[in-house]
């Protein structure tokens, strides 16, 4: 009898697990208003320089008093192309000239400028208050906005690898739980930053927090939970992303500064916090680790809780040694990273999982944080965002059913680059046409996520298959991070930007193709098995070739 089926004794997807996967869902809510916070604390106002008043010629004092603030301006500040008040530059004496309707010819590109030297003035009409209008991230200082948010996702990268060995050795509940904690404490010290340096260290260790909060929640809840009920529970806590990003839009409506609104998403993790003691340790692992009457005492708890004491009753310690002779020995096999590559068909395979987890969210993120570009309120934007996560997901899994692994996984990668790829030849005035494609883009890159934890679940065998996980998902980091970097390309030439969001996803969809399809073929065990698999795939496809060319 396997552990799978003695969980089915005990109760299967009884009322423990229920409870389990719930209130382990409930904190991935949040994790949407983490990831993608910036849109809205880093929200960029309408700003330009402050207006210094001179009066070059003493008849000209007395009109001060009398202008309005746009006759104020057009003195003050040149206009750029589309008859806006420059952001970075203010005239370096007032231009009292152009109050004249007459002067409207004026070449005010002629007229000396200078920068922002007393600082900014900033539309507080959409963001009350961000870390943009707080250190003034603006003009020279703008690429720091980026460096924010990809200083948060190095955190991510890090803490997948930090969080997921300590998990190994301390258990997913332990870290699960100081996880919640300094998700709480790091989140609200980000929130008081006194400047920008502390904020960005502190939204760094939140990255942290965020990482190890998704692997162990995803290891405590699989290891408890029925093999035939994992592909519902997975979509549960997809689904449980997706929601949260509708719930980042309306808090952030509510609560436009941004000191008021990282609090509020940071304070729900002490709730977590205090709840998550009394999680149960997986048995799995306590098993694996050498701690088989702890594993007896937490499977009697769930038996206890699903109404099957007798059965509770039954285990011991040599009963769940036998049960899980086959979680030992692969336990004590060695495998290492390197076995990642060390066979033609296992490099093949991590090459190809890594450009599939890489660049679809590198341009998830490069879309999701750049909400401000498509010129829509950005509220709404980032609830039609969030909205077409849903079908897409659900399209994603009918395919993945009924036509195939490889060809969903293409198929919604090359989408996605084609979409991307469309906005840089519509006009920014065509807003409407820039979302449609925006929106499909991002469903695409959503639904893409989708297939790569199945696919590359199966891809990898057994004995590798959480190591292969792990280079996907430090691949999926290292693409977050890059995306706010790639943005600062623009600066050189305005497409560059969508132009790499776009190639990216074409190029590793085109790349799946040379993965092996793994619709209804069984989980390989072992890395020989793999190799056999690709051998006897290759084989058969030379005899079709063959036989066609015969015909």
């Amino acid at each position: 009898m396997s552990f799978s089926e003695l969980l089915d004794r005990i109760g299967g997807m009884g009322r423990f697990q229920v409870m389990h996967v719930a209130f382990l869902a409930i904190p991935l809510l949040m994790l949407a208003s983490h990831n993608l916070l910036q849109n809205f604390t880093a929200g960029i106002p309408e700003h330009h320089c402050q207006v210094r008043i001179m009066a070059n010629y003493t008849h000209h004092a007395h009109l001060t008093a009398s202008l309005n603030a746009e006759e104020l301006l057009r003195v003050s500040i040149p206009m750029d192309r589309s008859q806006k008040p420059e952001t970075c530059q203010r005239f370096v004496t007032t231009q009292w000239q152009l109050l004249n309707p007459n002067a409207t010819s004026t070449h005010t590109t002629e007229l000396d400028t200078e920068p922002c030297v007393d600082g900014w003035t900033y539309d507080k009409r959409l963001f009350t208050d961000t870390i943009i209008t707080e250190w003034d991230l603006v003009c020279e200082s703008r690429t720091l906005r980026q460096m924010a948010q990809s200083l948060y996702m190095a955190g991510v990268l890090v803490g997948s690898a930090v969080f997921g060995h300590l998990a190994d050795r301390f258990g997913r509940k332990a870290l699960l739980i100081w996880c919640y904690l300094q998700m709480a404490v790091t989140g609200i010290c980000a929130a008081f930053s006194p400047n920008f340096t502390t904020y960005c260290i502190f939204r760094f260790l939140t990255g942290l927090a965020i990482s190890g909060i998704s692997v162990n929640s995803i290891s405590l809840c699989i290891e408890w939970i029925p093999t035939n009920v994992r592909a519902i529970v997975g979509t549960i806590n997809g689904y449980a992303y997706t929601t949260g990003q509708f719930i980042l839009a309306g808090v952030a409506y509510a609560i436009p500064d941004w000191r008021w609104l990282q609090l509020t998403v940071s304070l729900p993790f002490f709730v977590f916090f205090l709840y998550s003691w009394l999680f149960v340790e997986s048995a799995r692992w306590l098993v694996i680790s050498g701690k088989p009457e702890q594993a007896v005492k937490g499977l009697r708890k769930v038996a206890r809780i699903n109404g099957k004491m007798e059965e509770g009753d039954k285990l011991s310690t040599e009963v769940l040694k036998s049960n899980m002779q086959k979680e030992l020995s692969s336990a004590k096999s060695s495998h290492t990273i390197t076995d990642l590559v060390r066979t033609p068909t296992m490099r093949k395979i991590s090459c190809g999982v890594s450009c599939i987890w890489f660049s679809t969210s590198f341009s998830y993120y490069g879309l999701a944080m750049d909400l401000q570009n498509f010129n829509v309120n950005v509220y709404l934007t980032q609830l039609i965002f969030g909205a077409v996560d849903f079908p897409a997901k659900f399209i994603s899994v009918l395919t993945i059913i009924f036509i195939g692994r490889r060809f969903s996984q293409a198929f919604s990668l090359v989408l996605a680059g084609l979409c991307i790829l469309a906005n840089i030849f519509v006009p920014q005035e065509l807003q409407t046409l820039r979302m449609v494609f925006a929106v499909i883009g991002k469903g695409s890159l959503a639904a893409s996520f989708n297939c790569a934890y199945i696919f590359s679940g199966e891809l990898f065998p057994t004995v590798i298959r959480q190591t292969g996980l792990g280079l996907g998902g430090t691949m999926a980091r290292a693409g977050s991070m890059m995306a706010p970097l790639v943005r600062l390309t623009g600066e050189f030439f305005p497409s560059l930007p969508l132009i790499i969001y776009g190639a990216a996803p074409i190029v590793s969809g085109i790349a799946t193709y040379l993965l092996p399809e793994t619709h209804n073929m069984p989980l390989p065990e072992t890395i020989d098995e793999v190799e056999r698999q690709s051998r006897h795939t290759l084989k058969d496809e030379l005899q079709m070739n063959v036989l066609l060319h015969s015909t």
